[in-house]
């Protein structure tokens, strides 16, 4: 039964920002595509586990001081990585698909491939914590991610979309336009792992907190931007 909440509380998150999300558009997905591209974003944590370890392992073999291991191993280890793997399930699932056919939507998709991967991270953090946790503690769990990890994925996810999004539009540098929007995404991911794992007192909570107000203002304003885009996505 523990089990069973914990998948149910490692989901939530994911869904209750998923509701929220879809409001945006004005002219819905469909549901298959929305589940589908939700659940690739689920697959996608698995490799990133494997891919992190690894990376975490090639980095201490080059003998760094432990400041830098921990900052490449946030940027470049975790965030990086877990950036690069959404947009790859958007890129492969989406950009490909007749279904897309206004700029928002691929905004959109790069949120829903995040709650995918947020909702498997959740699920397996959860799972960590054993057969015997309290559902006081899974609930406060699963209500830190909701507004930390999960949010983060969001509006990081988000933020690569809108490059995504513009990039479809100017062609001759659709490939800048998408690197800036990758590592714009991932600093801000890195910086806010950074500030919660590195740093003390009172910052430890002020910048991750600012990052996110910065990042859910940005991603507002983005979405009403494509909105006035009214042209037809040809990208095939």
């Amino acid at each position: 039964m523990t089990y069973s909440l914990y998948a149910l509380f490692g989901v939530l998150p994911s869904i209750i920002w998923l509701m929220f999300y879809l409001r945006k558009d004005s002219h819905p997905e469909s549901n298959r595509m929305i589940l589908k591209v939700f659940f690739y974003g689920m697959l996608a944590a698995l490799p990133a586990i494997f891919i992190e370890i690894g990376a975490l392992e090639k980095l201490k073999e080059l003998n760094l001081s432990s400041n830098l291991l921990s900052f490449l191993n946030v940027f470049i280890a975790v965030a990086l990585v877990e950036e690069f793997l959404k947009y790859l399930v958007v890129r492969e699932k989406v950009l490909t698909s007749s279904e897309l056919d206004e700029p928002i939507d691929v905004m959109l998709y790069m949120i829903i491939a995040a709650l995918g991967f947020a909702a498997s991270e959740n699920i397996l953090i959860l799972f960590s914590l054993g057969s015997s946790s309290a559902l006081a503690e899974i609930f406060s769990v699963s209500i830190f991610r909701f507004v930390g990890a999960t949010f983060l994925h969001t509006l990081a996810s988000g933020l690569l979309g809108f490059f995504l999004a513009l990039s479809i539009f100017k062609t001759r540098s659709r490939g800048k336009i998408i690197i800036a929007g990758l590592i714009s995404a991932t600093l801000l991911h890195g910086f806010f792992n950074f500030s919660i794992i590195e740093m003390k007192g009172v910052f430890s909570f002020l910048i991750p907190a600012l990052i996110l107000l910065c990042l859910a203002v940005f991603v507002t304003f983005a979405f009403r931007r494509l909105k006035k885009i009214k042209s037809v996505c040809k990208i095939h």
